[in-house]
């Protein structure tokens, strides 16, 4: 089975998030389901606001929605979407 390299975005509620709790969190969640976070980076949004993006493999099978859900449950964090899913082989 071919396993998906996914870029999650994560949105704040605020500029006043602590950014590195959540990525704590955010990592944690994505191993628990199977996934292994290889990159990690801070988007400029606007107003001092700033989206975390987390680039991870995890294999197809697993829903990736299951990971936007769990990681929108996170309290400070407005909305999580993967922005980009690409297959991989090998």
């Amino acid at each position: 089975m071919a396993r998906m390299l996914v870029t999650l975005k994560i949105m704040p509620v605020s500029p006043d998030v602590d950014l590195d709790s959540l990525k704590l969190k955010a990592k944690e969640i994505i191993k628990d389901l199977g996934g292994d976070v290889g990159k990690e980076e801070l988007e400029p949004v606007a107003f001092g606001l700033k989206a975390l993006k987390l680039t991870y493999i995890i294999d197809e099978s697993k829903g990736i929605d299951e990971v936007c859900n769990s990681v929108s449950s996170i309290d400070g964090v407005s909305s999580a979407e993967a922005v980009d899913m690409r297959r991989t082989l090998g």
